[in-house]
């Protein structure tokens, strides 16, 4: 149980990205007046949190209604993944998403969607749905400690970038991608291996 938390846990924290995260979202937030930007992000946080919890919930219903096998998820989901971790490891234009610079106060685009419940975050918590209904509440719980990790690193973010500096921001983000990268992999190969089994 204790194994498979910690899995879940990192798995989510590295596909949220919250670490790489933070110049996007200190640049999102660098029109809004200071005194609004603690607020901004707890909502932001929000949002993503209850569309993951959604997602995960009626994640099987939503497998269902496409006709779509658990294996074609955890293959499909392995590479959406490991695109995104390329990204990571090697950044383009636009940050991980490809976002536009925004004017104002931001609001669900494109903090909460698609920084923090991207698509990989999205099929991340479908492959948790299709795990069975025993898993459910240890789900729960992962996207609840993962999301109380974005606002402590979130709210903390212009001083984090301010204390470690850009260099160390783009390294660490680079590691978490290679890591991502790994258990992409890992998860392309168990999808395979599933599909060979069924055939």
């Amino acid at each position: 149980m204790t194994q498979n938390f910690f899995q879940s846990f990192i798995i989510l924290l590295l596909v949220t990205d919250p670490f790489g995260n933070v110049p996007l979202f200190a640049s999102a937030l660098a029109n809004v007046p200071p005194e609004r930007r603690g607020r901004v992000i707890v909502r932001e946080c929000a949002i993503a949190f209850l569309l993951l919890l959604l997602f995960m919930f009626f994640g099987r219903h939503f497998l269902s209604a496409l006709q779509l096998s658990d294996i074609a998820l955890r293959i499909g989901g392995g590479v959406i993944l490991f695109l995104i971790a390329l990204r990571m490891v090697f950044p383009q234009p636009g940050g991980v998403f490809g976002d536009g610079d925004e004017s104002g106060e931001p609001f669900i685009v494109p903090l909460a969607i698609p920084a923090l419940a991207g698509p990989s975050a999205l099929v991340t918590v479908l492959l948790f749905s299709s795990q069975g209904t025993t898993e459910t509440m240890l789900h729960v719980a992962v996207l609840s400690a993962v999301a109380m990790v974005w606002l402590v690193v979130l709210l903390g973010a212009e001083r984090m970038q301010r204390a470690l500096g850009p260099r160390v921001m783009t390294a660490f983000e680079r590691l978490m991608g290679l890591i991502l990268t790994a258990m992409a992999v890992e998860m392309l190969l168990a999808g395979i291996r599933a599909y060979v089994k069924s055939l």
